[in-house]
């Protein structure tokens, strides 16, 4: 358990080298990165709490700074006025894709491709996925 906990740490923090110069945390760099998978039609708000990496209790916080900044709009034209819709605007596409290559590249600094890693990374993620099973 602590290894993993050791290697999140890690990783989270790389993350945060990566996105936190753009202005934005790695919390915030996940809700873009779900909006940009859910295309033009974008997600509720529950929605994309519910597919956050990490619980984060203030989502309406996160999205808020998001919007604020011009890289989330919010929506209630859908058939239930109540909820609401969070789209990645333009902005927020093109932050994502300037952060891609250096994502890309940390990527390939911890399972360089050609390398025969591929087995071994899906191995491990087969075992994360079971993981991540008995714990919820």
């Amino acid at each position: 358990m602590v290894a993993l906990l050791r290697t999140g740490a890690l990783v989270r923090r790389a993350l945060a080298q990566i996105v936190e110069p753009h202005g934005i945390s790695p919390a915030q760099y996940n809700v873009l990165r779900i909006l940009r998978g859910a295309g033009e039609e974008g997600l509720p708000t529950l929605t994309v709490r519910r597919r956050l990496i990490e619980e984060a209790p203030g989502i309406t916080r996160l999205i808020d700074k998001l919007e604020l900044a011009g890289l989330v709009r919010r929506d209630r034209t859908g058939a239930d006025r109540r909820t609401v819709r969070c789209v990645i605007t333009d902005a927020g596409r093109a932050l994502l894709d300037a952060l891609d290559p250096a994502l890309r590249a940390l990527r390939d600094r911890v399972v360089p491709p050609g390398t025969g890693s591929a087995n071994e990374a899906r191995r491990l993620l087969e075992a994360l996925a079971r993981l991540r099973a008995a714990l919820d």
